[in-house]
């Protein structure tokens, strides 16, 4: 599975958000808030998505309808894969340091991560 520009991924956050498939693009372009991309600049975005074989394209009436065909999960555990291999070299204990060390995690969400390590939830 491909990685995909900041731009295409938030289209397809958008598009996993919706509750029904296959979802219109203005269905998608009400799932983007702050976004004020043209009607055009979306149909291009989510094109591209359909040639990368992440969407699913279907003729209704006069208008477009896309069905996600990767899984929010299944792309989110290949870039997770991907990150760590890419900044970590496949090291937990370099990714759990900088984890540890970084001035943005909460005393609470540090307290998760210790839980997680010693295998608790």
């Amino acid at each position: 599975m491909e990685h995909l520009p900041d731009a295409e991924l938030e289209v397809m956050q958008a598009l996993w958000r919706q509750e029904e498939y296959p979802a219109s693009s203005a269905a998608v372009m009400a799932a983007l808030p702050g976004k004020r991309w043209q009607t055009a600049t979306l149909i291009k975005l989510l094109s591209r998505l359909e040639e990368r074989g992440f969407v699913r394209r279907e003729k209704q009436g006069r208008s477009n309808r896309y069905t996600p065909l990767v899984a929010r999960g299944d792309y989110l555990a290949q870039e997770s894969r991907d990150f760590f291999q890419r900044l970590h070299g496949g090291s937990l204990p370099s990714l759990v340091a900088a984890l540890m060390d970084s001035p943005d995690l909460s005393q609470r969400e540090r307290r998760e991560l210790e839980e997680i390590l010693k295998g608790g939830e």
